[in-house]
């Protein structure tokens, strides 16, 4: 037992440990804004908010270096649907803060999705969840959505900071919280705590992810992973078998599940409504 403590303390304190597990404390720009809005850095608790999210997302490691891997499969394709819909880019961020680009990403409170919508809100917005299909995993439909319930937001708050706070919050919950505290900005609110520090979280992720080198992430980009070439097969009728339906066309059920998220797994049969059209890709090689 005692051999083992020595070697334990040898192993903490070794130069070669201590210089592996060094944090430093993160670098904060002199000037930064959210979607075109200036953040005050001058007032300190602005400045320690975004310090603390800085440092609880410098170091957790794992998660985001595979968010930067994962960021030339999706970036381009969010931030183009976000343009398209005039909303800014820097949104992307709070998908980030939402799902860590998980396309099947689940809440405990039930929210599914690159942009978690709870199920009532997703239905509010035009996608469709059945027993075979959850459209909040398919990252054009529910990035659209997403930009729908966004622009709905701004136009009561006029405000693309209070935009993404009720993203968290929701809007009501935000225009309670103005109307008593008689201040309408994000960074002057008393809040809830996780949506007091969501904001500071979306920026983190936006200087990291911008800038990874600068938080200690040595990031060889040739590394991401790729985009897929896909050639689309458009349904309109239910699809009894989907394991024969994947081999008619030349793939298999597991690419067909993979690609295409938004069909739920294991159920190896797609419902489709009348009317409805789906559009199935099928990666090329």
């Amino acid at each position: 037992m005692n051999k083992l403590i020595v070697f334990m303390l040898i192993v903490i304190y070794s130069p070669c440990c201590s210089a592996q597990h060094k944090i430093k404390s993160p670098k904060i720009p002199s000037r930064l804004s959210f979607a075109g809005e200036k953040v005050p850095l001058e007032n300190q608790d602005v400045w320690e908010q975004l310090d603390k999210e800085l440092i609880v997302n410098q170091n957790y490691h794992s998660s985001t270096l595979l968010i930067l891997k994962k960021m030339n499969r999706y970036k381009e394709k969010i931030v183009k649907i976000l343009k398209e819909n005039n909303i800014p880019e820097d949104f992307f961020y709070l998908a980030v803060a939402e799902s860590s680009l998980k396309d099947k990403a689940a809440s405990h409170a039930g929210a599914v999705g690159l942009w978690q919508f709870l199920q009532k809100t997703a239905g509010d917005y035009g996608l469709e969840v059945s027993d075979t299909v959850d459209e909040r995993r398919d990252l054009e439909k529910s990035t659209r959505a997403a930009c729908r319930y966004l622009h709905d937001s701004y136009k009561k708050f006029k405000n693309w900071t209070l935009v993404a706070a009720s993203y968290n919050r929701g809007v009501r919950g935000i225009q309670e919280a103005i109307a008593k505290q008689k201040v309408d900005s994000y960074y002057k609110l008393y809040l809830n705590s996780e949506t007091a520090r969501y904001v500071f979280r979306i920026l983190a992720f936006k200087l990291i992810l911008t800038s990874p080198s600068d938080y200690n992430y040595e990031f060889d980009r040739s590394t991401s992973y790729p985009t897929y070439k896909y050639r689309v097969i458009k349904v309109d009728r239910s699809i009894e078998d989907l394991p024969d339906f994947s081999l008619k066309n030349n793939t298999t059920y597991k690419d067909i599940v993979l690609h295409n998220p938004w069909i739920k797994s294991g159920k190896y049969n797609l419902e489709v409504k009348e009317g409805k059209v789906y559009e199935i890709l099928i990666p090329e090689d």
